[in-house]
């Protein structure tokens, strides 16, 4: 056995949050220890993925009346799964989703500050990915595939940082009244009343939401996708590629399709977001996360 691995896994422990929507079984065979958002219905604050599921989430969402609100797991949730991680190991690191759209990063810093001074052997770093969704989750796959090679914790906090800032997430949707009714859709409002006629592509750039073009119909904007990859990569390049959509699975092989024509997919998931995610994009949104493989 490595120095660098402990018994039953990795030397260290990777931590998020719900909001990656990394496939299920991916979390449980990668050990990637997930603290939930929050999605609040009313009076009713339901963890997310575990007190409200995607099918139902998304089946009720077209019928509401008033938009449900998040909120971010607080210092007292990390500090939890510090805790728990610690029974297993001394070193962990922490990654989140943008510090712009969510407290997270802010609550899981200060659970650092927290657990070290309970657990004084305890070695913690937090990772503010400045992503959402998959390109979010791909820092944290990587993490932990490095974690369980035997990767020690500075390793681990850099594969994460670095998987981050390569990482690009392209989506669409038929309308942006969620972005715009949660407050999130940050630089891409300027896009809101134009959208009876398009269909917009939605990114992140500096851990804010941004707008990289539109197009006319969802076949366009596919394309416009692959071509912005391109423009990241080159045609025929080799990356990892995530399928994302909100109760809009069969929308997903028109984009895989596209996308496995123009490069070299040495990997690929399908991953449906989570119902945080989807009060803010809305069922029927699609897209996708890539990193190039290396």
């Amino acid at each position: 056995m490595s120095e660098e691995t402990t018994q039953g896994g990795s030397r260290v422990a990777v931590i998020a949050d719900t909001s990656v929507a990394i496939p299920d079984e991916l979390v449980e065979q990668l050990g990637i220890r997930l603290v939930p958002y929050y999605v609040i219905i009313g009076k009713k604050i339901l963890r997310d993925t575990i007190d409200i599921k995607r099918d139902e989430f998304y089946r009720w969402l077209p019928t509401a009346t008033e938009l449900p609100t998040t909120s971010n797991p607080g210092s007292g949730d990390y500090l939890t799964a510090f805790r728990e991680a610690y029974q297993r190991t001394k070193e962990m690191v922490a990654i989140t989703m943008t510090s712009i759209g969510s407290g997270a990063y802010q609550a899981a810093t200060i659970a650092k500050e927290m657990a070290t001074q309970e657990m004084s052997d305890a070695k913690i770093l937090v990772v503010d990915t400045r992503q959402v969704a998959m390109a979010h989750g791909w820092a944290v796959i990587e993490a932990a595939r490095a974690a369980l090679a035997g990767a020690g914790l500075l390793r681990v906090d850099s594969v994460a940082r670095e998987t981050a800032f390569d990482a690009m997430l392209l989506q669409t949707a038929d309308t942006l009244r969620y972005l715009y009714m949660g407050g999130r859709i940050g630089r891409a409002v300027h896009l809101f009343g134009a959208l009876l006629n398009v269909k917009p592509i939605i990114s992140m750039r500096d851990g804010e939401i941004v707008a990289l073009g539109q197009a006319r119909s969802r076949a366009r904007v596919y394309d416009k996708m692959v071509e912005t990859i391109a423009d990241k990569v080159g045609y025929g390049a080799r990356i990892k590629v995530a399928y994302i959509h909100a109760a809009a699975l069969e929308e997903l092989d028109q984009i895989r399709s596209r996308v496995e024509r123009a490069f070299t997919v040495v990997e690929s998931l399908v991953s449906e977001l989570s119902p945080v995610l989807g009060v803010h994009t809305g069922p029927g949104t699609t897209g996708l996360a890539f990193v190039p493989a290396k």
